[in-house]
């Protein structure tokens, strides 16, 4: 009797009749859905052998057979400044006989904090605090001789020789100077916050100072006290002032420091800065429009600027990356978008001679090593669909060969000596699987397959993405994702929920397990009902830069035409109640999904809208003058597609996030848009997360904004 008990409960589960039900608190409470990963993953100087950083300690692993060696490192007998310290970051000296250690991160933005930072010396086997307090970036020289960092928006140097520190800057104050790291637009934009470089020979440091005197303020209040907290910081809107940047050379020798001379324009970008082999100091240089880039030499013994690099576009210049350096010492490889995709260059520092290594009609997305004894280059591309991610690797000859088996979503984190690689693999259906593979793409072992994850989501029924495409009326072939009830009635007509983000070079269909919480989320929905699908519309990535740049100085106006176009097509489906479509967006996604229930009012409900640009004046002059120019050159770009002069075309329902503390978005956005709102006798809805950021996360919020979320969706949709 109790074998015929289980065979029945395994035919029921097996015909979906017995599927679990997702709930919110499984997908933001529990974990339930949590996939397992591999953290701190370093390769080691030998190639043979790699670290990854564990709550314990630091733990060294053998490429070979993945088997762990040793304990390289236990945090147990270590003695920190205070209690409760723990270890989220490492970084070995070039030797490898010191490791710098991180602790107790506090974040300023999304990727800016300080820590306490500690070196930890093998051979002496001593724990050393690099300062008495919370500091930035702090950084071994190639020596292993001293620990450069930034404290105050100062730089400093510490000798751990001697335990003496030197004071590289002095002048460096909040709001107004800063050296060593970068401003705010650059660390959002430009996604860098180190701002200083020591040579190859440890003799010099190169590093940024950027002068945000002129850069307006914005102030953010944070609620809790009797008195609100106010927190002002520089904000650099469209068509306003930016930061002054220069480049500066400081000589630990000599204890001098050299200012290079950028040229009379200031009205510049700098996103990146380098050394090459020969330590001369190697300049990234953007106009403001973002559509000349130069890349210069400069010799420290002259501080001359040498242009080594030029390129010219007539929209902008995809390109905040390093160069990589070749160990020739002659040459670098560059990505480019010069033959209309994103393929790989190979540029000459002296003579200037650019030569094409790939020339694939596809767009590259990553180098992941460079093999120059074998004239071979690795790289993951999409190769074969915009939504997957291919491992590929070309040699001399520009022959491809794919190195990836399954159809879905690679990455390749490669050894020193180039031997082997750590790759991650997924699709939407399969968890992220973690293998060593030898440099031909052979499998070694497996170091995580997330077989029990894997197990958990079968129980919980069989909505899943299926891909498709749908052509426009005006041509263009758009990929999109959708998710239908695991069990669909015939002749039942089903609401439609629209995922959206859209943003410039972005992409939300993919074959890959990334958003994973929302997928659970869409699938949940599923579950009670509704189809969600997701279209990535012209101005999206992995394409050409064709169809990505089509958009250029008039944000979302084909962007919202491409999902209206959807919005038809999939109303035409015979399962699709047309009358009951809606539309979920986040950031740029929530612009999207306010343009559309405005001006595409005829075709959605309902929307739901999380931190929206309502304005583009309102952002941040890097992104947004990339794909609109300045509001002074551009105003009908501005205004024709924001959401906030569309007010008065709302019919449906709609909700509006935001969190009062959003330093990227600001909640200006919200408040202007629901003054527009009121003003054209519009009804809505509105919630605010008071102090919570850009993300809205942490305690207790992403369950309780998914779970207004879904009950907005269930009321009005």
């Amino acid at each position: 009797m109790k074998r015929l008990t289980v065979f029945l409960a395994a035919l029921l589960l097996g015909c979906g009749l017995m599927a679990q039900e997702i709930t919110l608190e499984d997908i933001w409470k529990n974990g339930t859905f949590r996939s397992k990963g591999i953290a701190g993953i370093r390769s080691m100087k030998n190639g043979e052998n790699y670290c990854i950083l564990t709550s314990q300690g630091i733990e060294k692993y053998s490429y070979k057979d993945g088997k762990k060696i040793e304990t390289l490192l236990s945090f147990a007998g270590l003695k920190f400044s205070s209690e409760n310290e723990y270890v989220f970051e490492y970084s070995f000296s070039q030797d490898e006989s010191k490791v710098l250690l991180a602790t107790n991160p506090q974040f300023i933005y999304r990727r800016s904090y300080t820590a306490n930072y500690y070196v930890y010396d093998f051979s002496a086997k001593t724990l050393t605090p690099v300062a008495k307090t919370p500091v930035r970036l702090a950084e071994f020289s190639p020596k292993a001789d001293r620990v450069a960092y930034v404290k105050g928006n100062n730089i400093y140097v510490l000798s751990l020789a001697d335990m003496t520190t030197t004071q590289v800057t002095s002048d460096g104050e909040f709001n107004k100077i800063i050296y060593g790291t970068t401003d705010w637009v650059y660390e959002e934009e430009f996604a860098i916050t180190k701002g200083f470089f020591w040579s190859n020979d440890g003799s010099k440091i190169a590093f940024y100072r950027f002068d945000e005197s002129k850069v307006k303020e914005y102030t953010i209040p944070y609620y809790g006290d009797l008195y609100p907290r106010q927190y002002t910081y520089k904000y650099p809107k469209a068509g306003e002032a930016n930061s002054v940047v220069d480049v500066m050379v400081y000589d630990l020798a000599s204890a001098t420091t050299h200012t290079i001379d950028l040229g009379p324009n200031k009205d510049i970008y700098v996103p990146r800065l380098q050394w090459t082999q020969n330590d001369e100091v190697f300049i990234h240089k953007l106009n403001r429009h973002q559509n000349h880039y130069e890349l210069f030499m400069v010799n420290c013994n002259d501080y001359k600027l040498n242009k080594v690099y030029d390129e010219r576009n007539e929209c902008y210049i995809e390109q905040a990356e390093d160069v990589i350096f070749l160990n020739d010492k002659k040459n670098f490889i560059i990505r480019s978008e010069r033959n209309g995709y994103m393929n790989l260059y190979k540029v000459n520092l002296y003579t200037k001679e650019i030569v094409p290594l790939t020339d694939g009609q596809y767009d590259i997305d990553m180098v992941c090593h460079i093999d120059e004894k074998n004239n071979k280059i690795y790289y993951t591309a999409a190769q074969s669909e915009a939504y997957n991610r291919e491992l590929l690797v070309v040699d001399g000859k520009k022959k491809v060969k794919k190195l990836s088996g399954r159809v879905g979503t690679y990455s390749a984190d490669f050894s020193a000596n180039g031997k082997y690689y750590i790759s991650s693999y997924s699709d939407t259906d399969t968890p992220t699987i973690y293998t060593i593979n030898d440099n031909n793409g052979k499998t070694l072992v497996t170091l995580e397959d997330n077989k029990d994850l894997k197990a958990t989501l079968a129980k919980y029924g069989k909505e899943r993405k299926e891909f498709g495409k749908f052509t426009t009326t005006s041509g263009e072939q758009l990929n999109y994702w959708i998710i239908k009830p695991a069990k669909m009635e015939a002749g039942k007509k089903y609401p439609l929920l629209m995922y959206v983000y859209g943003g410039p070079g972005s992409q939300e269909v993919l074959n890959s397990q990334s958003r994973s919480s929302d997928y659970m989320w869409f699938r949940m929905l599923a579950q009670k009902g509704y189809v969600i699908a997701c279209v990535d519309g012209r101005g999206t990535g992995a394409r050409g830069e064709k169809f990505k740049k089509c958009t250029y100085m008039e944000l979302g106006k084909y962007e919202t035409e491409d999902q209206i176009e959807a919005a038809k097509y999939f109303g035409s489906l015979p399962f699709i109640d047309k009358e009951r479509i809606g539309i979920f967006g986040w950031s740029y996604g929530g612009y999207m999904s306010t343009l559309c229930i405005t001006k595409g009012a005829e075709y959605f409900k309902t929307a739901i809208a999380v931190a929206p640009v309502t304005n583009w004046r309102y952002y941040d002059n890097v992104y947004t003058e990339r794909f609109m120019r300045t509001p002074q050159e551009n105003a009908d770009g501005y205004d024709l597609n924001s959401p906030i002069n569309h007010v008065d075309k709302l019919k449906g329902n709609y909700l509006l996030i935001h969190g009062t503390a959003d330093d990227n978005v600001h909640y200006q956005n919200s408040m202007d848009l629901i003054t527009a709102l009121i003003k054209a006798d519009k009804q809505f809805e509105h919630f605010a997360y008071p102090n919570k950021d850009h993300g809205i996360y942490g305690g207790n919020t992403r369950l309780h904004l998914y779970t207004l979320m879904t009950d907005f969706i269930l009321r009005k949709l």
